[in-house]
């Protein structure tokens, strides 16, 4: 049995409140705090159907389902009448301009998410929709419509006709999770999964300005996990993110999840297990655990697998309903941080139903490394009430932000060592269905937290989707 899973319960519950890690914030810098600026309607009869426990408009796995770029917002969403929209707006504006850009999605399924990505070296928009585990449609902008919103018209001219391919490179049949992001020198990737959930593969695809190149798989199915309870051979390495910092270094969490219910205590959990943590210094080429060692090549031979040393940062087992791809963020000196959650050790050591137990008795914990490479974890004391994810911003002096389901916001200050998580916005007078799509590349440009949430409905009637401004300390 691996040691990890000889550790996972006794850290189920595990809560590090550790002291402030020197270096971190001076002692002057304001702690976190909220104000709610404004909020705009984006549409007054959006999509609305439950899927997966989730909303194709509103689930936080989906990157860059809004991103502010040289003054302006942008955001998708499926209308309804199904069809894929992109708005925008100058930051501040009370309302946006709205452009269909051809496509209709497909199934009721939550999986098939819009997401963005902006190529810097062309200025062109990006957008990759209506996937899950089968072909895509993307669609890109003309050259420079991102470099000079003002000057040019928001029209559906300005976009091209969707396509099933990058521009003709078809990457793969079961394809699924497209997350854009822009590389420190100009150019976009595009991060996905190949097959399916329980036995996929992570991997990128890159554009220059000219044309697409699929770099290839970077993790590995294979391999085999063994729990107190059984033995698995086939998984899938579930992103809570993939993000460059400010010099350059290519950050990305994770949870497995395993193909075989063998791993688990009760058939009605979830296989998800441990967080690990890998990066990159040649964007996305290599991949290293976090001692510097290789453990991944994309496109090669070697693929991060979960038989790798020194990828898991905290320990848990599948007992516990641990969420996939939830949250994560760097600060000012490139420091990983993220949230992850699950049912903790003290309410059990077996969930029985995943929905269930996580909105009875689930946590978010905040796990970061500090200056001396270590890895800490701090429980915030929010109950979920719910079964879904919550998401993770960093302000400019460091301060942490969790936006939990329903757009309710706690805060720590980086000067308690991410200690004194408190509730900022208590999400009052939202009516937000669950989760919601956070600006995450808004907060460095103006000092705004911005998210997108849809009010709550029944069945399939359409409701309104917002987005909601909060200024943070200046």
């Amino acid at each position: 049995m691996h040691r990890r899973t000889l550790l996972a319960a006794a850290l189920a519950g595990a809560v590090v409140t550790p002291a402030l890690a020197s270096g971190t914030a001076r002692a002057a810098d304001p702690g976190p705090s909220v104000t709610r600026t404004g909020t705009t309607t984006l549409d007054a009869q959006a999509l609305f159907f439950v899927s997966y426990d989730g909303l194709v408009n509103n689930n936080a796995f989906q990157k860059n389902g809004l991103l502010t770029y040289k003054g302006y917002q942008y955001a998708v969403w499926y209308t309804a009448d199904r069809n894929a929209v992109v708005g925008r707006r100058a930051l501040g504006a009370g309302t946006w301009s709205t452009v269909k850009v051809g496509h209709t999605l497909r199934y009721d399924d939550s999986h098939n998410v819009i997401s963005m990505g902006v190529s810097k070296v062309d200025g062109r928009l990006h957008l990759n929709m209506d996937s899950h585990s089968d072909g895509f449609t993307y669609v890109k902008s003309v050259a420079g419509l991102m470099d000079d919103p003002g000057g040019l018209s928001w029209t559906a001219n300005r976009f091209g006709t969707p396509q099933s391919t990058l521009d003709g490179l078809a990457l793969t049949s079961q394809f699924t999770y497209p997350q854009f992001v822009s590389t420190p020198d100009g150019k976009l990737q595009l991060s996905y999964r190949v097959a399916v959930s329980g036995n996929g593969r992570n991997a990128l695809a890159e554009y220059d300005g000219t044309k697409w190149t699929n770099l290839g798989e970077w993790s590995s199915s294979t391999g085999t996990y063994t729990s107190e309870h059984g033995s698995s051979t086939a998984r899938n390495m579930y992103l809570h993110g993939i993000d460059y910092d400010r010099n350059g270094r290519l950050h990305s969490f994770f949870t497995w999840r395993e193909q075989n219910g063998a791993v688990m205590c009760s058939s009605g959990g979830i296989t998800n297990h441990d967080t690990g943590y890998v990066y990159s210094d040649d964007r996305g080429r290599t991949w290293r655990n976090n001692a510097g060692t290789v453990v991944g090549v994309t496109g090669g031979t070697d693929k991060v697998s979960v038989t790798d040393a020194g990828l898991v940062v905290d320990p848990l087992n599948p007992d516990h309903s641990l969420m996939n791809q939830e949250s994560q963020f760097t600060d000012s000196a490139g420091r990983p941080h993220a949230i992850i959650s699950y049912v903790p050790g003290r309410f059990g050591q077996c969930t029985t139903n995943y929905v269930a137990n996580r909105t009875a008795n689930g946590r978010a914990f905040h796990v970061r490394r500090n200056a001396s490479g270590t890895w800490q974890k701090t429980e915030i004391p929010v109950p979920l009430n719910s079964s879904q994810r919550t998401k993770l911003i960093l302000d400019k002096y460091d301060n942490a932000y969790a936006v939990f389901p329903f757009g309710r916001i706690a805060g720590a200050s980086a000067a308690s060592g991410y200690t004194d998580w408190r509730i900022l916005f208590d999400g009052s007078g939202l009516g937000a269905f669950g989760e919601v799509v956070i600006d995450e590349t808004r907060v460095a440009q103006d000092g705004v937290l911005s998210f997108m949430y849809q009010e709550k409905s029944t069945g399939t009637t359409p409701s309104v989707l917002h987005v909601t401004d909060f200024r943070l300390p200046a």
